[in-house]
């Protein structure tokens, strides 16, 4: 069901916070979709995201301004389907993203999580 996941950092300079967590921290750049998305090996099976801020996002460095991400490793609706038997509120319907689709819910505390599932 989930097989996987990083957490996802909220930034307002997408170049700047690339430079600081590879050029600063010396953490390796995996992948960067221009100024969409990067994802950042930080070692031991963790890697970070970091996702311009929006619209329906946090502010940067603000409460909220960091969500987990799980990966699925089948349809994002049975997935879905399935927690949602379980006792997950869902925040709205599954989106479909440029190459993923994603569902949003939140823990007990209120912290965001977002399941994802790659374009097949």
């Amino acid at each position: 069901m989930i097989a996987g996941g990083s957490p996802t950092v909220y930034v307002s300079d997408m170049d700047a916070a690339v430079q600081f967590y590879t050029g600063v921290l010396g953490l390796q750049l995996e992948f960067r979709a221009g100024d969409h998305w990067a994802s950042v090996n930080a070692g031991a099976g963790l890697r970070i995201g970091l996702h311009p801020a929006g619209e329906h996002t946090p502010p940067p460095g603000t409460r909220g301004a960091i969500t987990i991400g799980l990966l699925v490793d089948e349809p994002i609706d049975t997935v879905v389907a399935r927690l949602t038997e379980r006792g997950v509120p869902f925040a709205g319907p599954v989106r479909a993203e440029r190459m993923l689709k994603l569902a949003f819910f939140h823990d007990p505390d209120g912290n965001e999580l977002y399941l994802a599932e790659p374009a097949r």
